[in-house]
């Protein structure tokens, strides 16, 4: 038997938020047919949205002085702030967004570079927390930078 094949696309409104698609097919003929009653398909189908996140972040320290190996000191350097933003760009709303940051902490044997001393939040829950257990925390690695000019 001959078979047509054909895609739809649909576009959906901003203002209007649907949960499903429902789309109703049905083929018609001059010819008379024994089970007429097989020529309708009814498809419904689940819309998620597609989310245009947008995330940002600047900070207030953009150089930061590094000693020769075997100098450092535990005396605090100088603090600096970080600010991340999250936005959302798109039209849809968008539920339960999680953002999972890791700082780098630890340098050249093990020694800690970077402590957090506060956490501002808005429209925003965050959770300061260890690496989980068992998860390998690798230190940053001691790099010869000398043969750059910048």
């Amino acid at each position: 038997p001959p078979q047509v094949s054909f895609t739809l696309e649909l576009e959906f409104s901003c203002s209007i938020l649907l949960d499903r698609a429902e789309v109703t097919l049905q083929a018609t003929s001059d010819s008379t047919e024994a089970a007429p009653q097989d020529n309708v398909v009814k498809l419904s189908v689940p819309i998620r949205y597609e989310p245009n996140l947008f995330l940002s972040s600047n900070t207030n320290l953009h150089r930061y002085e590094l000693r020769p190996l075997g100098t450092f000191t535990h005396s605090s350097g100088p603090e600096f702030t970080t600010r991340l933003k999250v936005q959302n760009l798109g039209c849809y709303p968008v539920q339960n967004v999680t953002l999972h940051v890791a700082l780098p902490a630890l340098g050249h044997q093990r020694a800690t570079i970077l402590s957090v001393t506060r956490v501002l939040v808005e429209n925003a829950t965050c959770v300061l927390q260890p690496p989980e257990e068992g998860t390998q925390v690798l230190p940053v690695s001691p790099e010869d930078l000398q043969h750059l000019d910048r």
